[in-house]
């Protein structure tokens, strides 16, 4: 069995404006960096494999939780919300021609114009996850996040999401081979020594 923490990116001031990302190589912002750079990973965490998205937002997490720099796999890049990055989510909403949908009524075969499915995106990560040999910490993206935590907890992204994704928290997951099994609580990033 191997053990995957996965955790989500600082904020971008896209994130705190409501716009989807997607693959956009959007940087953190001066906020973030301040905020992460006094946190670190709690033990056994802080000895884990440390990998991220090549995207900047969270390679730079990464850099800064763990005070040096990732190795860096294209499998973790965000999911491809096509024609729709840039744009604010709330306006893709308001607008029922958009067919913008809320994440419990996406399925599996969901897709934004241009983009990809949560299927497409399972489909990259998979093969990323048979080849871990070690525990491991991914500072990924949401939209990753989701489709390992979807398998772990058995959801079809139909209904509500038996999971929260909160920043400055790793979501463990237990790989045992193909199965995925979700840990309950969420353990927080520790604070850094600054003295």
């Amino acid at each position: 069995m191997i053990r995957l923490a996965l955790l989500r990116h600082g904020h971008t001031h896209w994130n705190r404006a409501g716009r989807i990302q997607g693959r956009s190589d959007i940087e953190l912002d001066a906020a973030a960096r301040s905020e992460l750079a006094a946190q670190t990973l709690p033990a056994p965490w802080d000895c884990a494999d440390l990998w991220s998205s090549p995207l900047k937002r969270a390679a730079e997490t990464a850099q800064l939780i763990a005070g040096h720099a990732p190795l860096a796999a294209p499998e973790l890049i965000e999911m491809n919300w096509g024609d729709w990055e840039g744009q604010l989510g709330v306006d893709l909403k308001a607008d029922p021609s958009s067919g913008f949908r809320d994440i419990e009524h996406w399925g599996w075969d969901y897709r934004p114009p241009g983009g990809e499915s949560p299927q497409e995106v399972w489909d990259r990560i998979a093969p990323w996850l048979d080849r871990l040999t070690d525990d491991t910490v991914a500072v990924c993206h949401i939209g990753i996040m989701r489709m390992i935590l979807a398998r772990a907890h058995g959801w079809d992204f139909d209904g509500p999401a038996p999971f929260q994704i909160k920043r400055n928290r790793l979501f463990v997951v237990e790989v045992h081979g193909d199965e995925l099994h979700a840990l309950p609580d969420p353990i927080r990033l520790a604070r850094r020594d600054l003295a």
